[in-house]
């Protein structure tokens, strides 16, 4: 089951020392109001954008980042740059070559954070008896028994069983039922057939 949050309130403005005013990441948006709204705007509608799909735990552990990157690290490194101007010619200077590429890795991941998070869709486990976004599916195949969850793709560690419904094999198992046996095509060429035991 997928289920988007509303979105917040009026945007506020905050700047760190020495950066620029950033918008606050937006709230998962209901996809039918912003189908409304845009319709009603004669515009095109923000649902048009790839969604970002995230479980709960997901969404927090982005808006955490977010936060820890904006209201810490940016003004940490306005003060790297600040002190490293005061020690004179900029061209040898090595303290403020490293903080000025690490400003543009900061604000480049605030950006991505940002981008993600406006577009953010919350994945939920509905219970259901066919293979979705946020089921955790237990399969069998040559290999033995695995168990995979199928998450989006900024939330994927294959590693760790959360594999991505953009996967191939998640995508082949997306929409399964428990007895199902799919063939998946591997990156490497190979074929490998699993069969769904359960879903959770």
């Amino acid at each position: 089951m997928i289920r988007a949050g509303r979105t917040s309130g009026a945007p506020s403005t905050v700047a760190a020392r020495g950066s620029f005013p950033y918008p606050p990441p937006h709230r998962p948006r209901r996809v039918a109001d912003a189908r409304r709204a845009a319709d009603t705007l004669g515009v095109a509608s923000p649902v048009n954008n790839k969604p970002t799909y995230l479980s709960r735990e997901g969404e927090a552990a982005l808006r955490a980042e977010h936060e820890e990157l904006v209201s810490a690290r940016r003004a940490e490194i306005a003060a790297r740059i600040h002190d490293a101007k005061e020690h004179g010619d900029l061209s040898e200077n090595a303290e403020y070559e490293e903080a000025k590429n690490e400003q543009a890795f900061v604000e480049g991941r605030i950006q991505t954070l940002e981008a993600m998070l406006k577009t953010a869709v919350i994945i939920e486990n509905s219970g259901s008896e066919h293979v979705a976004l946020g089921s955790v599916v237990a399969v069998e195949s040559i290999d033995g028994d695995e168990t995979f969850m199928i998450v989006g793709s900024a939330e994927a560690r294959p590693a760790e069983g959360r594999i991505s419904n953009e996967s191939p094999v998640g995508r082949a198992l997306l929409g399964r039922k428990a007895g199902d046996t799919v063939t998946v095509k591997l990156p490497n060429g190979s074929d490998i057939m699993y069969t769904v035991t359960s879903i959770s």
